[in-house]
């Protein structure tokens, strides 16, 4: 119990350190990373048109009430992005900091959330 309870603090902290960085990450150099990052690991998947699992998954699950891909979206705040890359969610497999560091994922962040609109 103890240490699910110490997990679930870090995870916290960890995802408000990751929002805190992506808020600072609009510089020129983080978008181009965030770009970088989202084109070689998340656009075989959530790309615009056809053959994108996660977008053609996305269009079944919303029906038209809210855009597939991801880019188009207002509405996924920066700690949420961060919450599905390093967890995971239905189908997506978690990625690991080995293969998307706390860096990378920041400026993925950032510019995957940069159309966020908070409520």
């Amino acid at each position: 119990m103890r240490t699910c309870r110490a997990l679930t603090v870090s995870s916290a902290l960890c995802l408000a350190l990751l929002t805190r960085a992506a808020a600072a990450a609009a510089t020129p150099e983080a978008t181009a990373t965030g770009k970088a990052v989202y084109e070689y690991w998340c656009a075989p998947c959530h790309a615009a048109g056809p053959g994108h699992p996660g977008t053609e998954s996305l269009q079944l699950k919303y029906a038209g009430k809210l855009p597939a891909v991801l880019l188009e979206r207002t509405d996924l705040a920066p700690q949420a992005v961060a919450a599905f890359v390093r967890q995971g969610v239905l189908l997506m497999a978690p990625f690991r900091k080995t293969e998307i560091t706390d860096a990378q994922l920041a400026a993925l962040t950032g510019y995957v959330a940069a159309h966020y609109k908070s409520p």
